[in-house]
């Protein structure tokens, strides 16, 4: 994620908390409990998004981790490819033995 990004998500979080605040005043709410929910809202959407990051992590669905399993895959993809007809037979030669021991 780009830092313009990062600055755009945060002017927007501020950006909707405002307009929570303005949402719920209209509703009727006075200026105290408008305060106070729209930082309810603001803390259980900080909350909810915790959550699926911590899962995300937990689960290795990062980006980085993503990134790193396709570039090792693709490694070993350009390796065999680059084997002889030979060279391939040996391994595969190899790979049977040990699956019978």
């Amino acid at each position: 994620m780009r830092r313009i990004d990062v600055i755009g998500i945060g002017l927007g979080v501020f950006a909707a908390g405002g307009l929570a605040y303005l949402v719920l005043q209209v509703a009727g709410l006075d200026s105290l409990q408008a305060g106070i929910w729209s930082q309810v809202l603001l803390i259980g959407g900080l909350i909810g998004w915790l959550l699926t990051y911590l899962f995300r992590a937990g689960t290795k669905q990062m980006t980085y981790n993503q990134q790193l399993k396709d570039y090792e895959e693709a490694v070993l993809q350009k390796r065999l490819e680059e084997l002889t007809p030979e060279e391939l037979a040996k391994m595969q030669t190899e790979i049977e033995q040990k699956k019978s021991h």
